[in-house]
């Protein structure tokens, strides 16, 4: 089944312009990453996940209406949760067999679409926009989209 738009990653945004992600990647390079001395990976790691956890627990944010982050959790109605560890998959993963594929991507002023490592032209209308794109397995085929217009659709073989 097709969904369109997608509704997990709304076109309009950029999760990299998030104010209060933006404010604590600020607050851990400032707090964290130019006080501590990096001699190890391991090291490194460690600390940082104790300035995480101390942060969580005594910054507050404005955007959590003055509440820390742990707060501004324990004030919520779904509890947080996370999928079980896995190992990470073997490179390059098996080629599907079935199924529709969507991919969101941003196209900067070179007009060029990456997937999987391969390399697309869009046209001009398609520079600094999110394009969606829909690989359909059955078909065979590799649909690209600007908002509801549809830009092109080609031939794209996975077998």
């Amino acid at each position: 089944m097709s969904i369109w738009p997608p509704v997990a990653v709304p076109l309009n945004r950029e999760p990299w312009r998030n104010g209060v992600v933006e404010k604590f990647n600020h607050h851990w390079r400032q707090k964290f990453l130019g006080r501590e001395e990096l001699k190890s990976a391991a090291a490194w790691r460690k600390n940082s996940f104790k300035f995480e956890a101390l942060h969580n627990a005594r910054y507050r944010y404005s955007k959590l209406g003055g509440k820390t982050p742990l707060e501004s959790l324990a004030a919520g109605e779904v509890p947080l949760c996370f999928p079980p560890c896995q190992p990470s998959p073997v490179q390059p993963l098996p080629k599907p067999l079935k199924g529709k594929y969507h991919v969101i991507r941003f196209i900067r002023s070179n007009r060029r679409l990456d997937l999987f490592g391969e390399s697309f032209s869009l046209p001009t209308v398609a520079i600094h926009e999110y394009v969606w794109s829909m690989i359909d397995v059955r078909k065979q085929s590799l649909s690209l989209y600007l908002d509801d217009e549809l830009l092109d659709e080609r031939d794209y073989r996975l077998r």
